[in-house]
């Protein structure tokens, strides 16, 4: 975590009370905390909080981080003081970080909405940054950082550029809000709701709400629902809340300053009318499940309150995309799916977990394997008959329950639901699963992560990490830059650039893009039989495939009056079908298309038949990364606006025209027109360095150390002894080679992989199924995993050395690479 501000160890020594240790006075300005030493990025400025947990000791990482060049340090003992860094010792860790991200705090005076409840606290959070931030410069939490660590930490973004805070607080026993109100200190409260969560930890709901309460003692608005008696109640007690306090309520039960009425659910939106104000006032969102209701509505008051305006509140809103989650998705034994949420369990998450089980259309069937639900501080009966409705409505098949309370509960959740006393009996009975989806739900203490490593396919130890948040980041990065009705077309040819055709597609479909794009016909075939709805343009479709494209509702991309006989040749045998298409006219890039000069040859055998209907017409830019030849690419677009508005003329059927690829999408604003084309920008690839910052990484290719050996100076390493050893050195065999598209050139030092944050260079020629690195300088022992690239080591680094582009690379990653697929 990174700031613009800096201050000296001595500042923040005196802040969080400790005894300072310099040890090297010119590096004491601090700018980055890290208190997780996997995450080091950079060690200039960085300032390493040791924190000691119940299952994991910080202070174990500083002498690998000093050899990292980390040289600031807080730790709690005396004992972890090395030469050559400097030290803050103190009592807590945790608490000095906390008094740290206190201080910082101080420094702003801009609004903080802070926002706890038992739920909805990171969608409400996310969904209110997306509506804010045409508007405002945001800070915000990282996705769900609401813990006593978390806090700080999110706070320590903070920044005089922003101009609003949004940030989540969670608790799970008493006395725990008062240091996260410190930190925050909102000047605007949400409190979402209350739950069943962490109800063990408190003599009562009220003293649970009370205790989230505290977050707004410095408020000056709190808005929250009257929908919620154990919060009303608790309000009309505490006395620690501000005098003038400003309530904002919303209700569909009693009156409020928002007051709820009818609530309609049609064809997957909702509108919800109510009074503000004493006016009647209507809102559609695209959600009909009650969490996102109920969240809407908060969202919907915050923005009343801040003084939007109606319309501009509908518009927002319609925006609006789902929070992604913490799963995985990965592929099973016999053509299953699993999905696996195997460290936690709650109402909440099941709901969450359940809906991202339904997102998945590659099996008919969906199984459930559930572990008992632990603390919620319900009686079971309740707990499991809501459950089991909850399953009725998402319509599991099947359902696997694991645990002893379960054993007397399980049929509540379903009429043929099978119970194991322990995951050691499942696993010593492990029932046949086939063609099927899998959800893997279960509390930490199940150890169900030995479930799903039975479930999952097995594959060598080289894995390609595809982050399903990421490519959704990326992808509303690119709608921001869009007008309100230019559509997105996003491809997923060549599987996806490797990262797998299907889950990309889906996750796409998820969160309303309006078309894809594959390279071949079968792609396309594959993603309809594994559910997907969308439009499909097919770019290479080949003569032999129109039934298929028919069939399947696959709209070809047309270059030529070859391709254009052809169809109509078969349309002609099929007699009562049509189909539609799309024209690629060439204007520069001289590869296909049809030419310009073509357009009155080209619409007269359009308007000679019926059955051949005009989707889109699009071209493809030449070097719309490319500023030397910016010139070149404003006259493609012109070439091309004049030919689409020629076809626009002369043809009645609504026609799309796009000529934008990632990179035009934002170089060139003004050639949007109907639908812009996402290729590698989705995956987090960019030409231009500026936008590159602004890009989530989506893949990360990783494997794992086979073997370690030492080898004497003067001997060599790998096929033709071209590894040749200069000094005794340390020599790592990896589980990946040119098989699994690591380019032979990459060999003898030229390629550069990643080992505890340390890049290592290749030593030797890269062999089919393996390859060697030198980890001479590298702490590193056998099965420590290896990052081929990744967020801390681009992609564009190996494509750099190998004077090639990124797509190169990742197009040609084989298949025998497990793929897993994750939310957070």
């Amino acid at each position: 975590m990174s700031i613009s501000t800096t201050y000296s160890l001595s500042e923040l020594a005196n802040v969080c009370h400790g005894k300072l240790v310099i040890q090297r006075p010119e590096n004491e300005t601090i700018q980055h905390l890290l208190t997780d030493s996997r995450k080091l990025i950079g060690s200039e400025g960085c300032l390493f909080i040791a924190i000691s947990g119940i299952n994991h000791d910080g202070h174990q990482y500083i002498p690998a981080l000093c050899k990292q060049s980390v040289l600031n340090f807080i730790v709690e003992k005396d004992t972890a003081i090395i030469p050559g860094a400097n030290f803050i010792i103190v009592e807590n860790s945790l608490r000095a970080l906390q008094q740290i991200a206190t201080f910082h705090r101080s420094h702003f005076n801009y609004n903080v909405i802070g926002i706890t409840g038992s739920n909805g606290k990171t969608m409400v959070k996310e969904w209110l940054y997306h509506l804010l931030k045409n508007d405002k410069h945001i800070v915000r939490s990282p996705k769900s950082y609401n813990s006593q660590l978390g806090v700080p930490l999110s706070v320590w973004q903070m920044d005089a550029a922003h101009n609003l805070g949004l940030f989540e607080a969670g608790i799970s026993k008493p006395n725990e809000m008062f240091a996260l109100q410190k930190i925050i200190r909102p000047t605007i409260g949400i409190f979402t709701n209350i739950g069943t969560a962490h109800n063990e930890n408190f003599s009562s709901v009220e003293a649970k709400v009370i205790e989230k309460l505290k977050l707004f003692i410095d408020a000056r608005v709190l808005i929250y629902s009257k929908d919620y008696p154990p919060i009303v109640q608790a309000l009309s007690k505490v006395d620690f809340l501000p005098q003038g306090l400003k309530q904002l309520t919303w209700s569909r039960k009693v009156k409020a300053d928002l007051q709820v009425g009818r609530i309609v659910r049609s064809n997957g939106r909702t509108e919800l009318q109510a009074i503000w104000h004493n006016q009647f006032i209507n809102l559609k969102i695209q959600y009909t499940d009650e969490a996102s209701i109920e969240n809407s509505i908060t969202c919907w008051l915050l923005l009343l309150h801040l003084g939007y305006d109606i319309d501009t509140i509908q518009q927002h809103m319609l925006q609006l995309q789902p929070v992604a989650m913490r799963l995985e998705l990965k592929e099973g034994i016999n053509n299953c799916a699993i999905i696996n949420d195997s460290y936690n369990n709650d109402m909440a998450s099941l709901a969450i977990a359940l809906n991202f089980l339904n997102q998945q259309q590659q099996h008919p069937k969906k199984t459930l394997i559930l572990s008992d639900l632990l603390q919620t501080g319900e009686a079971p009966n309740q707990l499991y008959k809501k459950i089991g409705q909850l399953l009725e409505a998402n319509k599991i098949n099947n359902v696997i329950t694991i645990g002893d309370q379960l054993a007397s509960y399980h049929q509540l959740l379903h009429s043929n639901a099978t119970n194991f006393l322990s995951t050691n009996d499942f696993l010593d009975r492990l029932p046949a699963f086939r063609d099927e989806t899998i959800l893997v739900k279960g509390a930490r203490k199940f150890e169900f992560e030995r479930i799903v490593k039975a479930l999952e396919r097995k594959a060598h130890e080289t894995v390609l990490e595809v982050n399903l948040n990421a490519l959704i980041h990326n992808l509303n990065y690119y709608r921001g830059s869009l007008g309100k009705k230019t559509k997105v077309m996003a491809m997923v040819k060549a599987s996806g650039y490797g990262s797998g055709s299907f889950e990309i597609a889906n996750a796409l479909q998820f969160h309303h893009t309006d078309y894809l794009a594959v390279a071949y016909t079968d792609e396309g075939v594959e993603l309809r039989k594994a559910g997907i709805q969308l439009p499909i343009m097919v770019m290479n479709p080949e003569p032999g495939s129109i039934d298929k494209l028919i069939t399947y509702r696959l709209e070809p991309e047309v270059y030529s009056f070859r391709v254009l006989d052809q169809i109509n040749l078969h349309l002609n045998e099929l007699k009562d079908n049509s189909i539609f298409i799309h024209l690629k006219i060439d204007t520069g890039m001289n590869r296909l298309g049809f030419r310009v000069e073509e357009k009155e040859q080209l619409l007269h055998f359009l308007k000679s038949q019926q059955r051949i209907r005009v989707k889109s017409i699009f071209t493809h830019l030449v070097a719309s990364d490319e500023a030397e030849h910016d010139e070149f690419t404003r006259q493609q677009i012109q070439k091309f606006e004049a030919v689409g508005n020629y076809f626009r003329a002369n043809i009645a059927d609504p026609i799309l025209l796009h000529a934008l690829n990632s990179a035009g999408t934002t170089r060139f604003p003004n050639a949007q027109l109907d639908m812009v084309r996402l290729g590698l920008g989705l995956y987090g690839i960019s030409a231009n360095k500026d936008e590159q910052g602004m890009l989530a990484h989506v893949l990360t290719l990783k494997t794992s150390i086979s073997q370690i050996k030492k080898v004497r100076a003067g001997e060599t390493v790998g096929y033709g002894r071209r590894g040749k050893v200069q000094n005794d050195s340390t020599i790592a065999t990896i589980a990946i080679g040119y098989a699994d598209g690591i380019n032979r050139h990459l060999g003898n030092g030229k390629g550069k992989f990643l080992i505890n944050n340390v890049p290592v260079a290749t030593i030797g020629n890269i062999c089919m199924d393996m390859c060697m690195i030198d980890i001479t300088n590298v702490s590193a022992k056998e099965g420590d995993e290896v990052i081929i690239f990744g967020p801390q080591h681009p992609i564009q680094e190996l494509s750099t050395a190998l004077h090639t582009i990124p797509y190169e690379i990742i197009a040609g990653l084989s298949q025998r690479i497990k793929r897993v697929y994750y939310q957070e």
